[in-house]
């Protein structure tokens, strides 16, 4: 699996995300990604960089939480079809 969204990530799990990605210098894909491997129960490994959505992250930054949330918003209408 290349790809997955998470939706519904509350306020502390947010919280935990952002720390943990300013202390270990990573992106919140990353950041995710490392904890996922834990819950899960396995080595954390090599993180990726070569995936889409974080490899220009140092070079073009991230997005606020403010920010996606107006991004997801505009995109809300795309997420059902239309007769």
């Amino acid at each position: 699996m290349e790809e997955i969204t998470v939706r519904g990530i509350d306020e502390e799990l947010g919280v935990c995300l952002r720390r943990l990605a300013e202390r270990e210098g990573l992106s919140l894909n990353q950041a995710a990604l490392r904890l996922l491997r834990r819950g899960a129960g396995l080595a954390e490994g090599p993180v990726r960089g070569n995936t889409v959505g974080d490899s220009f992250d140092r070079l073009i930054g991230s997005w606020t939480q403010e920010e996606a949330d107006e991004m997801e918003a505009a995109l809300e209408e795309f997420e059902t079809m239309k007769k």
